[in-house]
């Protein structure tokens, strides 16, 4: 099965790529299984030495990576090299603080010794959007790598070079086979993923519809989910606003990132006194 990417500015299809068979989602299952052991087994100084060489390949083929984003769901130059040094920075900002937050804590009770003691639990799945087709995949993978954990993405159908690209920069920083894997897959195979056994979490950016649907089959599953749904809180303008700094406001919250945010302001509620 094939998929059509379409450039959003010229309408045009600007390639085909080729969806996965059930025998190449099986083996990238199997190598996520493969690799947990050995890497939730390194040293968070290991790993964070990896996390820190990925953030360096994101800042060498920040060029790539801005095309890839631009062509594929019209970011506009500027931002998509803004959101590439944000991922990278988060990379680093893990590698350096992931020690402090996975430390155990020491719980007060009548008991000998009681903590609380934070262990990777093996493989994340990953359901990301397309309005940040880079910094959504890094702000999970790079938290779930230090924290020991492996992952497989299944990106938005309309950003599989992005996918793919945030694939390359990880083994080129030296992250080992099978921690880390892009699926092309439509729905019904996600569906699939999400219900294998070597599976063992799920997070999902996406609309309340794929939420009902990874929210359910997790909760069968009993499996842990994290979701980012989508929202339309107002944008409430009251009389005593400074109006300078409020329009300012509502410009960027609607049109930051071509209105394609989580938290744009779709709905303006302005009280009479100034609304003209």
């Amino acid at each position: 099965m094939t998929a059509d990417i379409i450039n959003p500015a010229t309408g045009q299809v600007t390639y085909r790529h080729e969806l996965l068979t059930a025998t190449e989602v099986e083996q990238r299952l199997a190598a996520a299984a493969e690799a947990f052991p050995a890497w939730s087994a390194r040293s968070l100084q290991e790993r964070g030495a990896i996390l820190r060489a990925i953030a360096a390949q994101l800042r060498q083929r920040k060029g790539d990576i801005q095309q890839a984003m631009t062509t594929e769901m019209g970011k506009l130059k500027g931002e998509a090299l803004g959101e590439i040094d944000k991922c990278a920075e988060a990379c680093e900002f893990y590698a350096d603080h992931a020690a402090d937050y996975l430390k155990p804590q020491l719980i007060d009770t009548e008991a000998q010794r009681s903590y609380v003691r934070y262990e990777p639990i093996g493989c994340v799945f990953a359901v990301m959007p397309w309005n940040f087709p880079i910094w959504q995949v890094f702000r999970f993978l790079a938290p779930a790598f230090m924290a020991g954990n492996v992952a497989l993405l299944k990106h938005a159908s309309n950003v599989p070079q992005c996918a793919d690209l945030i694939l390359a920069v990880c083994r080129d920083g030296g992250l080992p086979e099978g921690v880390f894997d892009v699926l092309h897959i439509d729905n019904d195979q996600a569906a699939e993923v999400l219900r294998d056994k070597r599976v063992k979490a799920v997070t999902l950016t996406g609309s309340e519809r794929a939420g009902r649907s990874i929210a359910a089959n997790a909760g069968d599953q009993l499996k842990k989910c994290v979701m980012e749904l989508g929202g339309s809180d107002a944008f409430v303008v009251l009389d005593d606003a400074d109006l300078d700094k409020t329009v300012a406001a509502a410009v960027k919250s609607r049109f930051d990132n071509s209105g394609q945010t989580c938290i744009a302001a779709k709905r303006f509620i302005v009280v009479d006194a100034i609304a003209d």
